[in-house]
């Protein structure tokens, strides 16, 4: 590889890097289940979260952004459909941080099914409008600034920012698992989780 393409690839590293740090209910979501250490979930969820990323990302530099821009109302109707899931989520934490639980060395709290954290992680990833705006609209402009494969290079370091990303934050939780001993770690944490999720529902439902 030479210079050139090792630059393309910083370059999208770093944009993607700085989007995907903020704290939004996707890495909310997923800070919980790594604190918690679910082991074989927690690598699903961390996949599941970047490999969409990848194909966000990679729609976006094909051009499915500027489809997206013709559609307006599509990202509407995703926009309401995030919105209540993220408020309904929300009150669910709040919920939880009424009787907040101590982290065990055996157990986690609040254990759900497989299947049923797939199908929350999946929502939070693809009923986020934001996720249409900045991931596929906005790096997908920036990445197709760049001629020719040039762009595809840009992509792939976007798409190895996300990975690390992730990986990152799920196993990096891990190590606040002491910390989360006591119930009253657990009620700060979705207090936080909670205020979050209403506040990105809130916001979508007032952007309509």
């Amino acid at each position: 590889m030479n210079v050139t393409l090792l630059q393309m690839m910083l370059l999208g590293f770093a944009a993607s890097f700085t989007l995907i740090v903020a704290i939004g209910a996707q890495n909310a979501y997923l800070l919980r289940l790594g604190v918690e250490g679910r082991g074989r979930v927690l690598v699903t969820v961390i996949l599941i979260c970047a490999l969409s990323d990848a194909v966000l990302i990679a729609a976006g530099v094909a051009g499915v952004g500027a489809v997206l821009e013709a559609a307006p109302a599509a990202v509407d109707v995703v926009r309401m459909l995030g919105a209540v899931f993220l408020i309904s989520y929300g009150v669910m934490a709040a919920r939880r941080a009424l009787a907040p639980q101590a982290l065990t060395v055996d157990e986690s709290p609040a254990e759900s099914s497989m299947k049923a954290i797939v199908l929350t992680t999946l929502a939070f990833t693809w009923l986020n409008p934001h996720v249409y705006l900045d991931t596929v609209m906005l790096l997908g402009s920036i990445a197709n600034q760049h001629d020719g494969t040039d762009r595809w290079w840009w992509a792939l370091g976007a798409v190895t920012a996300s990975f690390c990303w992730f990986f990152l934050l799920g196993y990096g939780a891990r190590l606040l698992k002491p910390l989360f001993a006591r119930p009253a770690a657990w009620r700060v944490l979705d207090i936080l989780i909670a205020l979050i999720m209403v506040s990105l529902g809130a916001g979508l439902i007032v952007g309509l």
